[in-house]
């Protein structure tokens, strides 16, 4: 081989290792690249670089509410017993009828109840009864008694504190009109009467009698009497004159005697004596048929109608509501016998007192019935509880003693004592309404304040305070910047609050966190 030959083909072999060699350099880069290093690896997967979080500017209304739990009944519930231990007969107090139904509404002279057939009526009054009332009872329940009586528009004769006959025939008209005999004294007590009545009688007669005979000793003698003894001096004058005519003197004298002896006789005869004994007669008849007036007027008082304990109840107000029966026909009288409601229905809730601040009678608000329907009632009374701690199921929406989620004053961390009574008057409902509420445990909203109308409002989370204490919120612009704006804030409310100022529209975007 010449060296020409060889040459060439070492040429040919550098040739082929350097294109080798820069093959293998390539690969080996792409497999570097290729290949990543744990740190490089953990470098890759940290996120990208934290931007703003951002929300659109809204229009909203905003409106701050306090919003209750609430029990819905008829208003003033109480109960109401009967006073069994006055009842003349003695035994057990039976109910033998009238017993009420729950729902149904006691007026004024209405039968509550019957026990041992005798009725229970109920009238207006504050006093609770404390005793049975007779004749010459007096006292404030008695004054209670006649203006119950007169506000029926029973007569009850001249007004007074003391039970009297007049007091005794309104008591009397008041259980005639409900159905019923009025109260007896008894057959003993009316047997004295009667009895009285007899001797009265009696002692008014004798009286009559003794009048008479008085009358006729006053009288003088009788009519005969008279005439005899006038004709005995006519006699005798007939006599003196003839003797005088006759001129004889003895017999003048004689017969003139005889004319002064019939005079003498006939002022006797005619002389009216002082009729003593029949005087006499007369005052001891009077003093009799004063006694026995006495007597009559005292059996009388005894046996006047009166009202026994056990057969009338008072109640604040009327009419009321039967919400609870607690006896039945055949039963016994033990405690009370009915729960009694007024009968305007009203819802009761427990508020805390920040939230009850916010509140006064006449605000109106809503109250969600069972069925979702919304039903308007009003705020009429807030009043401090004399004991603290919210009743069960009275605790405000989410299930804090706040007033919950909207509630103004809501997260006050105030102890459960702090409490106070929201009552809100329902106004006219339906009778399915009435049926679906009553009782029921339901949500109220009192709007406490309101925008009014639609605003421009941005999460509280927007808002940030300025070197001044003036407020802003960061609006995001279109090329990923950002700008503070200053603007007005109003009503804050459910996470939101009322803003205006110049550079911010509905839909500007505006930074809540990063």
């Amino acid at each position: 081989m010449s060296e020409r030959s060889r040459a060439g083909r070492g040429g040919r072999t550098v040739a082929v290792v350097g294109v080798t060699a820069a093959l293998a350099l390539g690969a080996g880069l792409l497999a570097g690249r290729a290949v990543t290093s744990p740190a490089e690896a953990a470098a890759e997967a940290e996120p990208p670089a934290a931007g703003p979080i951002t929300v659109p500017v809204e229009r909203r209304v905003i409106s701050d509410d306090v919003v209750l739990r609430g029990d819905v009944r008829y208003d003033d519930p109480a109960p109401v017993a009967v006073e069994t231990g006055d009842r003349g007969e003695g035994g057990p107090a039976v109910v033998t009828g009238a017993v009420p139904e729950v729902g149904a509404t006691l007026e004024a002279g209405a039968v509550l109840l019957e026990v041992t057939g005798r009725p229970v009526l109920v009238l207006p009054g504050e006093l609770p009864v404390y005793r049975s009332l007779r004749a010459g009872s007096s006292g404030p329940d008695v004054v209670q008694l006649e203006e119950a009586l007169t506000a029926l528009g029973i007569d009850v004769g001249e007004p007074g504190n003391t039970y009297d006959s007049g007091t005794a025939a309104g008591v009397r008209a008041l259980f005639d009109r409900a159905g019923y005999a009025p109260p007896s004294a008894g057959e003993e007590v009316d047997a004295l009467v009667e009895d009285a009545e007899a001797a009265l009688e009696q002692a008014e007669a004798d009286l009559a009698a003794a009048r008479a005979a008085l009358q006729e000793a006053r009288s003088g003698p009788a009519e005969s009497t008279r005439v005899e003894a006038d004709n005995g001096v006519r006699e005798a004058e007939r006599q003196l004159a003839a003797a005088r005519e006759g001129g004889d003197a003895m017999a003048v004298a004689t017969a003139a005697d005889a004319l002064e002896l019939a005079r003498a006789q006939r002022r006797e005869a005619l002389a009216v004596p002082e009729p003593v004994a029949e005087q006499q007669a007369v005052a001891a008849a009077e003093d009799a048929r004063d006694g026995a007036q006495e007597a009559l007027v005292q059996a009388r008082d005894e046996a006047l109608t009166g009202l026994p304990a056990g057969e009338v109840v008072y109640l604040p107000s009327l009419p009321r509501r039967v919400d609870e029966v607690s006896v039945r026909r055949g039963g016994l009288v033990d405690g009370a016998v009915v729960q009694v409601s007024g009968a305007t229905l009203e819802v009761s809730a427990s508020a805390s007192t920040s939230d009850a601040a916010l509140l006064a009678p006449g605000m109106p608000a809503v109250l969600a019935g069972p069925d979702g329907e919304e039903v308007p009632v009003e705020v009429s009374a807030v009043t401090d509880d004399e004991a603290g701690g919210a009743p069960a199921g009275a605790e405000g929406e989410g299930g804090d003693s706040s007033g919950g989620e909207g509630s103004g004053g809501g997260g006050s961390g105030e102890p459960r004592t702090a409490r106070s009574t929201v009552t809100f008057a329902v106004g006219a409902l339906t009778d399915e309404q009435l049926t679906a509420l009553q009782g029921q445990n339901v949500r109220v909203t009192v709007p406490v304040s309101s925008t009014g109308g639609e605003v421009l409002a941005v999460p509280l989370a927007a808002l940030t305070a300025g070197p001044g204490g003036e407020s802003r919120v960061e609006v995001a612009g279109d090329d990923g910047g950002t700008e503070l704006v200053v603007v007005e804030t109003g009503l804050a409310a459910d996470g939101y609050a009322e803003v205006s100022g110049p550079g911010l529209d509905e839909g500007d975007l505006v930074v809540v966190g990063r």
